[in-house]
């Protein structure tokens, strides 16, 4: 259902995260506003130095708008199970309607990035400003044209970037920063314009109607892939929506799953908390290929299983906690000079969490073996031979503090990593025994398993709060330890008092902060108020839980469907970067378990 708003100017020069939607390719995700301005673009590449940065900087950083020269109102949504976005701008004068999309070809993903962006005249006649300006990355180039017998070509450093536009579109500035156009658009009229990029690499030039074209093809081979889903219970647009917005995160040259498309966008407004999520956390993309797993998307869980295993064993013997999208290590933080989205500072790319012990990566990777050979599937002997080796690791290191998996600075004894290590024990000896990795030491795990099982009943359980805590020996408590519901942590009366804890103690309405002391300092964390549906769901309130689900399905309709990582409880608006896969996987668990499966 279409989204209507009436716009407003800028606030400072941004617009609330609610008021994007995202585009993608299989390679790359660009975010568009409502006011025809697309202000976050890493071409060719989600990992790419941006060619749009305006959504981390209003003063320097690039965009490419289409705004009508009048005040306006939109209706704005996705097209029918597609990420291809439709816009209709409804002025005094007319009305036009705007299709957006990163174009896809016959045959897969182009071999370049192609921005499309289709006006059609529905009423009347609408006059329309364009501004592309490139970006610099923060300044460290300088854009400049190169005139071709094709046409204009932008050079950014190694990227090449060219702007195609209807006839009807008159330019009046071109520079090698900026360049500026007006066009009308009348009823039953069409004007076509369009962005190429590609990188370090010849450069094609295909004809307008051709990329016209292929914004149809585009959102047919989204609604083509929808349907290859195998979801059909309560909740099925939604799920089907999150499921899209994971396939924009599956980086296809490579199979890798990024945790979402964007740098530095603050968990709170003003605040320091601003990382570089471009990249595939260990954790993340085993829940996304679970899943994914679980609505029959199997090419993609497969794709990013195989990438999983492989960039684990090329880097191993331990998991690092993230890799790059072609699997090589995560670069350390490195501060950008951007102002940093309504100035909230530090812009940032690189991540410190690569290099941290985060033991509950062991059960991450262990449940998504299980799963994958729960749906019929098989295990190489190189793989099986692999998760051997990380049980055994699992077996030998579970007692050691770790950054859990909030990647916290203090190292300690913290739930969730204990209750992976024992979901890992558990799945690992469950593995040998059906024969799928070999059998030397599942005794071993089993019993291993059993001791966690029991420290933690001994050093994570709080009287006082009837609840295991964030980690041991403390009462502050910890929403992600809710996962122990979908685990099938053997202390079920314990988990059941845990989820009424957090249900107690961290929510606001039906949204959940990740753990004592958070409230403050950050929005709340959409994937934890998933975990409370699915325990509700799972462990014998079915009912709780849907009221909880259909709850936080209506605090995201206004941006159509696709989530940031938090939101603030008090403005509904959302925090962090966006897309965040993790909030969509998190739902289609939360409804599959409202679903009884």
């Amino acid at each position: 259902m279409s989204v209507q708003r009436t716009i407003s100017p800028r606030e400072n020069g941004y617009v609330p995260l609610d008021q994007y939607i995202a585009l993608g390719d299989g390679r790359s995700v660009a975010l568009s506003a409502t006011d025809g301005s697309i202000d976050w673009w890493c071409a060719p590449n989600m990992d790419s130095p941006p060619l749009f940065d305006r959504v981390l900087s209003a003063d320097k950083g690039g965009f490419f708008s289409l705004t009508p020269r009048e005040a306006f109102t939109i209706e704005r949504d996705y097209l029918p199970d597609s990420n291809v976005a439709c816009t209709t701008f409804t002025t005094a004068s007319g009305s036009v309607r705007l299709t957006e999309s990163l174009n896809s070809g016959n045959a897969g993903r182009l071999p370049w990035s192609e921005l499309a962006r289709r006006l059609e005249g529905v009423e009347g006649e609408v006059g329309f400003d364009l501004v592309f300006k490139p970006g610099t990355r923060a300044d460290t180039a300088s854009p400049w044209i190169q005139d071709t017998q094709h046409g204009k070509v932008f050079h950014i450093a190694t990227l090449m970037v060219m702007l195609r536009t209807s006839p009807e579109v008159e330019i009046t500035e071109y520079t090698d920063r900026l360049v500026r156009a007006r066009f009308t658009v009348g009823a039953g009229r069409r004007v076509t314009l369009a962005l190429l990029a590609s990188e370090d690499e010849p450069f094609a030039v295909p004809t307008l109607e051709q990329i016209d074209a292929r914004i149809d093809l585009s959102d047919g081979a989204w609604r083509d892939w929808t349907k290859t889903l195998d979801f059909t219970g309560a909740y099925a647009t939604e799920v089907r929506r999150s499921a899209l917005a994971l396939k924009l995160l599956l980086y296809s040259p490579s199979g890798a799953i990024a945790a979402a498309a964007t740098s530095s966008l603050p968990e709170k407004i003003g605040s320091d908390r601003n990382y570089d999520y471009r990249y595939a956390w260990v954790r993340d993309a085993a829940y996304t290929i679970k899943a994914l797993l679980r609505v029959g998307a199997l090419q993609e869980a497969k794709a990013a299983f195989a990438w999983l295993i492989g960039v684990i064993r090329k880097h191993g013997p331990r998991m690092h906690v993230c890799y790059t999208l072609d699997g090589d290590r995560v670069d350390d933080v490195q501060e950008i000079p951007l102002s940093g989205y309504m100035d909230s500072r530090p812009v940032v790319i690189g991540n410190s969490a690569y290099d941290q012990l985060q033991l509950s990566l062991y059960g991450d990777i262990l449940e998504t073996a299980s799963l994958f050979v729960a749906k019929g599937h098989l295990l190489d002997e190189g793989t099986a031979q692999l998760l051997h080796s990380l049980a055994d690791q699992c077996a030998d290191e579970w007692q050691t503090p770790d950054a859990g998996i909030w990647e916290l600075p203090e190292q300690r004894h913290y739930t969730i990593s204990k209750i992976g290590c024992w979901v890992a024990l558990d799945r690992a000896s469950k593995l040998a025994d059906a024969g799928q990795i070999p059998d030397g030491k599942a005794q071993r795990w089993a019993r291993e398993r059993d001791r966690i099982r029991d420290w933690i009943d001994e050093h994570c359980w709080s009287e006082r709060k009837q609840s295991y805590t964030m980690y041991a020996n403390t009462d502050r408590l910890d929403a992600s330890v809710l996962l122990a519901a979908r685990f099938g942590f053997e202390r079920v009366d314990r988990v059941i008092l845990t989820r009424e804890a957090v249900a107690r103690e961290l929510s606001r309405g039906p949204l959940i902060f990740r753990y004592t002391g958070a409230e403050g300092k950050e929005g709340c964390f959409l994937a934890c108020s998933f975990w409370l549906v699915e325990a509700y769901a799972l462990l014998g309130q079915r009912e709780q839980g849907q009221h909880i689900l259909e709850a936080l399905l209506k605090r995201i309709t206004p941006s159509h469907g696709v989530m940031a990582e938090m939101l603030d409880p008090d403005s509904n608006l959302p925090l962090g970067n966006f897309p965040q896969g993790l909030s969509h996987l998190t739902l289609i668990h939360a409804a599959l378990a409202c679903n009884g499966e």
